[in-house]
């Protein structure tokens, strides 16, 4: 009989179909996230289906389970790439996408990204008391599954997650597919030339999540969001002229989008600064006992055992090598000189790897507070984008680069092809801590994930790169068309790469405006200090979760938020039942065991809905359907409240089934 420590984890069949899902979902998120500027996490809807293929083989287990979802996630996460490479095109640099060069830039990016947290498992993964809502959510199914189907509490969780599918899918059906419900209501008003405006998302993935992710964290969302939306977007607009054509929900959101975000940027830039001060010392030890115990070969715990340190430096100077080529090929089609292409290479390389171990830190704590689907992660590209823009300016102006206009440029692709390396490294950080949680709770072997990690990297760099260019050449982006007298109302708008674009180009042609990211800056200052005084009374005030609610549009803060206070409200009512009950602790745990499990599920129905109905669009369009395929024509005029009123009515039946004795 095998024990846990012994059962097949890494196995060929389980590579096989992690390689298949990964294709299917890599797709279609590079999609989405074309067209609207979300990506959705692949982990949940990866160990579902893991479950349900290899249940058909008898030997099949947790691990391999396990191990399915981390190479799948980690391919998914990879498609953060097209949040900047599109902007390749839209500043007029690119016309058609070299594959092999977005294959490389992907890879190296991504395998960098799993190498950075390594390092970071033990502090962060072992020792940290952080949520990794998405992390739990697959570890807890998972387990479920794991379960003698007669052991009673098995049965009780499987009907949980269950029950949380079934809702989830439904709700995503009637919304996401049939069109019948809104996913969210707005609305805004002007009171003394003052603008305030707000959103409500009726995600029920998002209400699970925030369930995970507690009330620490969803109040600091909520305080950025009352700052972004009852603050800054006032104020802002009681100082400027707007066209009369003009809604106030559209002024509130012309304002949020073009300077209130900017301002989260700052906040996020200077709360990423500060978890990564305060993690320096946790950090350092995890890597000085790593050195440690390699330098004496002392055996370890299997379940506590990381990749090599030699392994480790050997994967790192092939993914160094791959950049500089990748960088080189890039900087071979302008006109500098071969001293300069080499030169610029080689500063590219650095400063991607550079500024990715840094932002990789950061991600990671992103991921653990608010999970991988929350994160901000084009915020750090917009970080990334800045960094990088600045650093190629200065050595622009030390070789006399802009004297040429066409060097201008290339200047600021070349910028923009650094941030993506930058943004992979940093989508894989962001996502790889939450499969490292997943199997430290089901006792899986930490180098086998880390070598899954890589595998998912390879197959997801693959399928990025010509499922970019297909896109692009059938649709193209906006601003960028691959054919004259194509109909630019059918482009991708790729929002965020867009905005990266924008930005470089604002910096290198010297008129964007610095002044909200410094006051972005101040405000993540004055976060900072309040956090560390509510933390004297045992409170805290997250930093980086309010730089999130800033940045986030309150359709995605607030069922965050109202599923932090859920379980916070649920927690309560537990404890006044019990108050007298000497298993006080062990009754409330269970209680709290039910709702960690349903939310789970209602993120899996969800997910997987979210999946299906991507590779239908797709589907429809590559046939010249429609982009909605199962929408249908509805007479319901006010579907936002019958949103609204299912939101609430799911809030309902989630409270009850965790009470329920």
């Amino acid at each position: 009989m095998h024990t846990k420590n012994s059962l097949p984890e890494l196995t060929l069949r389980g590579i096989i179909l992690g390689s298949i899902l990964t294709i299917i979902f890599t797709a279609s998120n590079v999609y989405l996230g074309l067209k609207v500027g979300l990506t959705f996490s692949t982990s949940i809807p990866a160990v579902v289906i893991a479950m349900a293929v290899l249940k058909i083989f008898k030997d099949s287990n947790i691990l391999e389970n396990n191990m399915v979802q981390t190479q799948v996630s980690a391919a998914g996460t990879l498609s953060a790439v097209i949040f900047v490479i599109p902007g390749l095109f839209m500043c007029g640099y690119w016309f058609e996408f070299p594959l092999w060069l977005t294959f490389m830039l992907c890879l190296c990016g991504g395998g960098l990204g799993v190498l950075f947290t390594i390092p970071l498992r033990r502090a962060m993964v072992v020792e940290s008391k952080l949520a990794y809502p998405e992390g739990r959510a697959a570890a807890e199914i998972l387990k479920v599954a794991n379960k003698d189907q007669a052991d009673k509490k098995g049965k009780a969780g499987l009907k949980e997650i269950t029950l949380g599918v079934a809702f989830a899918s439904v709700i995503s059906l009637f919304s996401s597919g049939f069109k019948l419900l809104s996913s969210g209501s707005s609305f805004a008003f002007i009171w003394q030339k003052m603008t305030f405006g707000f959103s409500m998302g009726y995600s029920v993935a998002l209400l699970g999540a925030g369930y995970l992710v507690g009330i620490a964290g969803g109040v600091a969302l909520l305080a950025g969001m009352v700052l972004a939306w009852m603050v800054f977007v006032p104020y802002f607009s009681a100082k400027e002229s707007f066209d009369a054509s003009l809604s106030a929900l559209d002024i509130a959101n012309q304002i949020w989008a073009q300077k209130v975000r900017l301002i989260g940027t700052g906040a996020i830039a200077i709360a990423a600064l500060w978890t990564l001060i305060e993690l320096a010392k946790p950090v350092y030890d995890g890597m000085k006992n790593m050195l440690k115990k390699t330098s004496l070969n002392l055996s370890q715990d299997p379940k506590d055992m990381d990749l090599s340190l030699k392994t480790m430096l050997g994967l790192f100077v092939l993914m160094c090598i791959g950049l500089f080529i990748s960088f080189y090929a890039f900087v071979a089609d302008s006109n500098l000189a071969s001293g300069y292409q080499i030169l610029f290479a080689l500063v590219g390389t650095l400063v991607a790897i550079f500024i990715g171990f840094f932002v990789a830190s950061a991600c990671g704590y992103m991921a653990g507070l608010v999970g991988s689907s929350s994160s901000p992660i084009s915020g750090i590209g917009l970080i990334g984008i800045m960094i990088s823009s600045l650093i190629i300016l200065l050595l622009g102006y030390q070789v006399d680069l802009f004297s040429d206009p066409l060097m201008s440029k290339f200047a600021i692709a070349f910028a923009i092809f650094t941030t993506s390396v930058i943004l992979a490294t940093a989508a894989i950080s962001n996502d790889n801590l939450q499969d490292l949680k997943t199997g430290y709770l089901v006792g899986a072997t930490p180098w086998k994930q880390q070598v899954s990690l890589i595998i998912g990297c390879v197959f997801g760099a693959l399928a990025i790169a010509p499922v970019l260019n297909l896109l692009y050449q059938a649709y193209g982006f906006v601003g960028a068309m691959p054919r004259e007298g194509m109909d630019e109302a059918n482009a991708l708008a790729a929002p965020q790469a867009n905005l990266m674009s924008t930005i470089a180009q604002g910096i290198f042609n010297a008129n964007i405006d610095w002044s909200y990211i410094i006051a972005g800056a101040f405000v993540g200052i004055g976060i900072i200090i309040v956090d560390r005084l509510l933390r004297k009374k045992n409170m805290s005030l997250p930093p980086l979760a309010v730089g999130i609610g800033i940045y986030l549009p309150p359709a995605v803060n607030m069922p965050l938020f109202v599923g932090g206070l859920l379980a916070y409200l649920i927690k309560k009512r537990l404890e006044q039942r019990y108050a007298k009950n000497a298993h006080k602790k062990e009754f409330i745990q269970e209680h709290e065991q039910k709702g960690t499990l349903f939310a789970s599920g209602l993120i899996v129905g969800e997910s997987l809905f979210g999946v299906l109905i991507a590779g239908l669009t797709v589907l429809s369009i590559s046939r010249g359907g429609a982009e909605d395929p199962l929408a249908i024509a509805t007479s319901f005029k006010d579907n936002g409240i019958i949103g609204f009123v299912v939101f609430v009515a799911i809030m309902l039946i989630f409270a009850r089934r965790v009470l329920k004795k």
